[in-house]
């Protein structure tokens, strides 16, 4: 009887050990606007927890990834940060607005250009397939430069209201400012969990190699 015990957990242990590795929902989450606001900074702030040691201009894209759990469930949200110069984006364009769940817009609350410059970040979404029906957010970056502020919060709100986009005003040099930032990215994370994006998963036969499925979009999603 022991013998047949033991013979059937090992049975168990090798069905269990055959079996793929289960896969992980993936987000891809851009982030917008004009060179300067803090994008970067505002990314690596929810990855590491920190603000960045060095801050220099993104050349080309900046991609970073976290693993975060939402009901008991891990998933990871990918972060791509483009340049804010015509010069450093347009060979990392397409690449960059392909398999989009999310678009986080940014501007700077110090600059008045950068918020002005949003409806033109908002129209090359458009013309990338990224209408309003893709969850987005707007951030005004830089709070803690209380003293240089010269774009209102009444004026972005009206804006914000008018794209139907959830505004959020922060800092991603303030360490006090942490959780906010969290708090920005899983925003979004919870709204796109409903979704069914891309599924990493690992094919058979190759350990060290990874598969992306394309995800199904769904009819009539709208985020407002």
């Amino acid at each position: 009887m022991l013998e047949m015990e033991s013979s059937l957990e090992l049975t168990n242990s090798l069905a269990a050990s055959s079996l793929p590795p289960p896969r992980s929902r993936i987000f891809k989450i851009i982030v917008i606007g004009d060179s300067g606001v803090g994008k970067t900074c505002l990314t690596y702030r929810f990855c590491a927890g920190r603000f960045p040691d060095k801050t220099e201009a993104t050349i080309g894209v900046d991609f970073r990834e976290k693993i975060i759990e939402i009901d008991g469930e891990k998933i990871k949200v990918q972060l791509w940060d483009t340049a804010g110069q015509e010069r450093f984006r347009k060979s990392m364009v397409q690449h960059y607005y392909r398999n989009v769940h999310a678009v986080v817009f940014v501007y700077d609350v110090t600059n008045p250009t950068s918020f002005q410059n949003l409806p033109s970040w908002i129209e090359e979404c458009r013309q990338h397939s990224l209408g309003s029906e893709v969850p987005r957010l707007l951030v005004g970056n830089k709070c803690d430069l209380r003293e240089s502020v010269r774009v209102s919060t009444d004026q972005v709100q009206k804006f914000a209201d008018s794209q139907s986009m959830p505004l959020f005003e922060t800092s991603a040099k303030n360490p006090d400012d942490n959780d906010h930032v969290e708090a920005i990215f899983m925003t979004l994370a919870h709204k796109l969990k409903s979704q069914k994006p891309l599924m990493l998963s690992q094919p058979a036969g190759g350990e060290n190699s990874v598969q992306l499925k394309p995800e199904q979009k769904l009819p009539g999603i709208c985020w407002c």
